[in-house]
């Protein structure tokens, strides 16, 4: 299941992920949500929290999250993905050189932080 984070920033799409994650989520929530933010802002940002392991995406969220970032390839700004996976962590190492935008991981326990990079672009200072 895919739910809104309420304490996201107004320029911040930004979801948690948990449980079974199906494209009935994306259809749903992520896209309208999405849309919105676009339309608002005229640019993407974008976080999901994956507090989930990435076996409860079902094929159909897969194709769905890939149509996502292809229907709005050029609206990516910043886009933060929460995991403690280190695998996910350096794919979005790597995918952040392959899509516009700046795309960055952060641990699980950094939500605030990853929040406020999406609104701002710097991270908060230690």
């Amino acid at each position: 299941m895919i739910t809104i984070i309420p304490e996201a920033p107004e320029n911040v799409a930004a979801f948690n992920a948990t449980g079974e994650v199906t494209k009935e989520d994306f259809e749903n929530l992520v896209f309208p949500r999405v849309k919105a933010k676009i339309e608002q802002f005229g640019e993407l940002n974008y976080l999901m929290y994956l507090d989930t392991d990435l076996d409860n995406f079902t094929a159909g969220a897969w194709l769905e999250d890939a149509l996502l970032g292809l229907k709005n390839l050029t609206k990516w700004n910043r886009a933060a993905i929460l995991t403690d996976n280190q695998n996910v962590q350096n794919f979005t190492e790597i995918f952040s050189v392959l899509m516009p935008g700046e795309f960055k991981s952060f641990p699980k326990g950094n939500l605030y932080n990853a929040l406020y990079w999406c609104k701002n672009g710097n991270e908060v200072e230690a």
